[in-house]
């Protein structure tokens, strides 16, 4: 849930989810659709479909527990090397990288004197993180500490280098803090595919059952926007057609 949503909006529907599938037995035993329906409007419902289907592996294949090792967590639907990074740091302790944006850009001000990182992870970036992360349980909690420091300190905008406790050793302030390229803007979400996507699916989170194709045109405006939108849902799995050209979420 975490994955491109602020800790703010997942906490709520994070909340109400372990509430009702308390493992990964019981999330597997519901349908994919009531999957999706709860993830509500979390955005990027590929992720819900995953987590479901992770769900039923875990169930059957690692005794209804979230497995420690690497190469099992990323044989799993959804999980790669960050999320991979992410529960073994932060749910098992161990040594393990989880760069989020703000790591990346603490690492970036704090030991190479840039304001942003790169656009994109590079390899390189990836082996000098891995470097200067300390061995064992330190680890995890270094991990945890960059990526707290990076998400209320070292913010992307405004950085509050005056409450920042490394700012001493910090290679970018000490560099007079030159200005770098700013990272690039998500595209607008209004009047995009993706909003067309989001109302389609509101139409059938929303629903008891099968809704009219009716409907889902009263749902987005532009007709072929609309189709594009639908095709894709279907093409990701995240909905199925129904008798009598209705429409659904996955069984």
């Amino acid at each position: 849930m975490l994955q491109q949503t602020p800790v703010e909006r997942v906490i709520p529907a994070w909340t109400t989810w372990l509430k009702r599938w308390p493992t990964p037995s019981v999330l597997a035993a519901s349908a994919a659709g009531d999957a999706i329906t709860a993830w509500g409007r979390l955005g990027y419902p590929k992720r819900a479909l995953r987590l479901h289907a992770a769900a039923a592996r875990i169930a059957t294949d690692h005794g209804d527990l979230v497995p420690v090792d690497d190469a099992a967590l990323r044989d799993l639907p959804g999980v790669g090397e960050y999320t991979s990074g992410a529960v073994r740091a932060f749910a098992y302790g161990q040594r393990a990288l989880a760069l989020d944006t703000n790591v990346r850009r603490v690492i970036a001000r704090h030991d190479l004197g840039t304001q942003f990182p790169a656009p994109s992870i590079r390899r390189s970036e990836v082996a000098y993180a891995d470097s200067i992360q300390p061995d064992g349980r330190d680890g995890s909690a270094w991990m945890a500490a960059v990526m707290e420091l990076g998400a209320l300190v070292c913010t992307s905008r405004r950085p509050a280098c005056d409450a920042c406790p490394v700012s001493a050793t910090c290679r970018w302030l000490a560099l007079g803090s030159p200005a770098g390229e700013p990272p690039r803007r998500q595209a607008t979400y209004t009047g995009s595919d993706r909003q067309a996507r989001g109302a389609l699916l509101a139409v059938l989170r929303e629903a008891a059952g099968p809704v009219t194709q009716r409907k889902l045109d009263l749902a987005w405006p532009d007709p072929s926007q609309r189709a594009r939108a639908l095709d894709t849902l279907v093409a990701d799995g995240l909905v199925a057609p129904a008798s009598r050209g209705r429409w659904a979420l996955p069984t």
